[in-house]
């Protein structure tokens, strides 16, 4: 075949978000102290992370050095697997941070690990079986006209993928308004309790509403202009706008750990002390809630 620029651009998007990620998913792994519920489901995204990378180098490997239709259905399976997983995880991530600041006083307790773990289950079970399907028969390799944009994707599964992404914005998008409005009132209580000035609430509440700003429309603006497409294209729509449509989808495993992993103090403590090669499992760690976004 001869090489398409934008499957070379798709295949470096992998590899910087296979390294990017496999840093997060090793420092989580090999720390003792991130075994709190918090850290497991940023290291749920930062593994879906992972698989969609490696799941992009190997699909650019196998179109160009090893065709094969089974290959195929095996990669695309992997890659709606590991993007599925990904955004489920940034569900889960948002309703673990709306349910630290409802249940505040609860939160650090049994029932959270329980939730958690249950919401790990149901985001992974879900997410392989949305990946099986082309797998197990639910492909347009022998109906070509009932390809999707993506193929052998079929339009079918294309849609459910893309009706699912807006149920997921839509609920991401009302916790995170509940989330705001929480965040709220609790500065300007702390701000009239400690006798603050105006200004050092608005500043509070400023940086909060950015923070979600900053989160929500990452994701948007990465993901909505391939799930309209997937809504709107079919198999005799252009290439290009598969292309120019799939890349920013990319770049949300690109940025997420960034936004959820990178940002994040106790996981900056250990970067910087395997850095500087005084690297210790048992380094102090101050206890931070979820909704420190």
């Amino acid at each position: 075949l001869a090489l398409n620029p934008w499957d070379v651009v798709l295949c470096i998007s992998g590899t910087i978000i296979s390294c990017e990620n496999a840093i997060v998913v090793v420092v989580i792994f090999y720390t003792p102290a991130f075994r709190a519920p918090m850290f497991l489901l940023i290291g749920s995204l930062a593994t879906a992370d992972l698989l969609a990378g490696l799941g992009l180098i190997l699909h650019f490997a196998f179109v160009y050095f090893i065709p094969s239709e089974a290959v195929s259905l095996l990669t695309v399976g992997l890659l709606v697997t590991s993007f599925t997983a990904s955004v489920s995880s940034l569900l889960t991530i948002t309703i673990d941070r709306y349910l630290s600041l409802y249940n505040a006083l609860t939160y650090y307790s049994e029932r959270t690990v329980t939730r958690t773990y249950i919401m790990l289950i149901l985001t992974w079970g879900a997410s392989i079986c949305y990946g099986l399907l082309p797998v197990m028969g639910w492909n347009c390799l022998k109906e070509p006209s009932s390809c999707s944009i993506v193929k052998p994707l079929t339009k079918n599964h294309l849609l459910i993928l893309s009706v699912s992404f807006f149920l997921v914005f839509a609920a991401m998008l009302q916790l995170y308004v509940q989330i705001c409005r929480i965040v709220c009132r609790h500065a300007q209580q702390i701000a009239v309790q400690r006798h603050f000035l105006a200004s050092s609430h608005y500043v509070t509440t400023r940086k909060g509403i950015a923070t979600l700003a900053i989160i929500l429309g990452t994701f948007a603006s990465c993901w909505l202009p391939f799930a309209v497409y997937g809504l709107l294209g079919d198999c005799s729509s252009p290439a290009l706008y598969t292309y120019v449509t799939l890349l920013p989808a990319t770049y949300n495993s690109m940025l997420n750990p960034v936004i959820y992993a990178f940002r994040n103090q106790e996981i900056q403590k250990v970067l910087w002390a395997v850095c500087c090669g005084c690297f210790s499992s048992t380094l102090p760690f101050r206890s931070r809630s979820p909704s420190d976004v």
